[in-house]
């Protein structure tokens, strides 16, 4: 599923960069990366959205898998490393 982001979102970071003082001091450059990222962060909640119940379960599925396997694996490690030393 692709889906495009408006105009508007495509613009929006070089707006951002185009907006920031060149060369700031001390509390201004804080400032202005503050600001940035709170346009950064506004501009990505636009464009996410919640996920369905189905995406969801399937996320969990997915996540519970990978790190079942990651167990499996250390657990196989450590018993071989238990049979050889």
């Amino acid at each position: 599923m692709t889906t495009e982001l408006p105009q508007q979102l495509q613009e929006e970071p070089q707006q951002i960069a185009g907006k920031l003082p060149r060369a700031p001091s001390g509390l201004r450059k804080l400032w202005a990366r503050l600001r940035a990222f709170y346009i950064e962060s506004k501009r990505v909640m636009k464009v996410t959205k919640k996920p369905s119940r189905f995406e969801f379960s399937t996320i969990v599925k997915i996540t519970g898998i990978g790190m079942a396997v990651i167990g499996v694996v250390g657990f196989l490690i450590h018993m071989i490393k238990e049979l050889l030393f």
